[in-house]
């Protein structure tokens, strides 16, 4: 069948972040996989892929310690704990976990870390015990949306300030927590649309694969998707949705079940590149060629962007997950006292057909 491809240079999105944190974002911690096919040199790769942020937008919600009822500090001497919510298995935690790790030692501060397997409850008793063993700072990447008044009422006893990063507690900002670090993942799901548009020319049946259920990063890129198509693209009909996980292996057994189900299938919206992965792997298995199904992909892992040189994905919309040295920069403005957006949003990239070879660098 003929490709159309989605012409799209690696893009920027506004945000709304405080200018203290803004400036910080110069350098990044970059996690290479072991697969680095890139041909660029490590420091230009990595300059590119630090996550970045654009100036303020006014009236964008701030905290400070005194709003927050705590204390002004130093982040040198302070310790800090990191709750990883999933396995390492996938390259998005990888990099996450390796990108506060290298921060950590970068400024030379203690860090205690502490990964909760995909298990909710073990998470939030990895947070208390993080706080049991001295944790004056928390930055957490939750697994869930919902669940934490236990970990907000111990750290609100200890008054220890918390960031959140990836995914959303549902909480009350610079009251429960101090900022949410994230992408837009509404956005990150109209993009994913405007591509499958692109490759699909707007008509026939595709399908989601859905993330994981309780959290707001699954909702929001559906939601994202869904709209973007019954705006653009009404002759577009999504008849198929059905949770991945966010796992290559859940999302090859899916797309297997997809195939059978609707033989007719143009594309396929994997909410991660894992399960887009496993959707390549599940169409090889079928006999189907490159081309034969549209693929879009959201987080911009090393693989993922090597299938889009190879013919198998149409484009992928960039999660980035070098949190790091953001995260780091927004306690240290806080702890001194100025204040700091609730809400950061990090520009994401894209890789298409036009970039990916040349980008590949830039991936994790």
């Amino acid at each position: 069948m003929q490709r159309t491809t989605h012409r799209r240079r690696l893009l920027a999105r506004p945000v709304v972040v405080s200018l203290a944190a803004a400036v910080a974002l110069t350098a990044t911690a970059c996690a290479k996989s072991e697969d680095d096919t890139s041909s660029g040199t490590k420091s230009s790769a990595a300059a590119d892929a630090a996550q970045k942020v654009a100036s303020p937008a006014p009236g964008g919600k701030t905290c400070t310690v005194d709003a927050y009822g705590g204390e002004k500090s130093d982040l040198e001497n302070a310790t800090v704990g990191f709750s990883q919510s999933e396995k390492e298995a996938n390259p998005f935690r990888i990099a996450e976990t390796q990108s506060i790790k290298d921060e950590a030692k970068k400024r030379g501060v203690k860090l205690l870390t502490a990964n909760a397997q995909s298990q909710f409850s073990k998470q939030i008793s990895d947070v208390q015990d993080l706080l049991a063993k001295g944790a004056d700072l928390l930055v957490i990447a939750p697994l869930n949306s919902d669940g934490w008044d236990p970990v907000l009422q111990a750290a609100a006893a200890k008054k220890v300030p918390i960031v959140t990063i990836d995914r959303k507690i549902n909480a009350t900002a610079c009251k429960d927590y101090v900022s949410f670090i994230a992408s837009d993942f509404v956005e990150q799901g109209r993009r994913a649309a405007d591509q499958m548009i692109e490759a699909t020319g707007g008509k026939g049946e595709v399908a989601i694969l859905l993330g994981s259920a309780g959290n707001n990063v699954t909702t929001e890129r559906t939601k994202g998707f869904k709209d973007r198509i019954a705006e653009k693209a009404p002759d577009l009909r999504v008849v198929f949705e059905q949770t991945g996980d966010f796992a290559r292996e859940k999302g090859q057994q899916v797309t297997e079940q997809l195939i059978q189900s609707k033989p007719g299938i143009k594309g396929i919206y994997a909410e991660n590149d894992e399960m887009g992965l496993g959707a390549v792997a599940a169409l090889k298995g079928a006999g189907k060629k490159a081309g034969d199904v549209e693929i879009v992909t959201v987080d911009g892992t090393r693989n993922a962007v090597q299938g889009i040189v190879d013919g198998w994905i149409s484009g992928v919309v960039e999660s980035n997950p070098r949190f790091g040295p953001l995260a780091f920069q927004t306690l240290d403005t806080f702890t001194q006292g100025e204040s700091v957006a609730q809400d950061i949003v990090i520009e994401d990239g894209a890789y298409t057909t036009d970039n990916a070879k040349a980008g590949i660098g830039r991936a994790y």
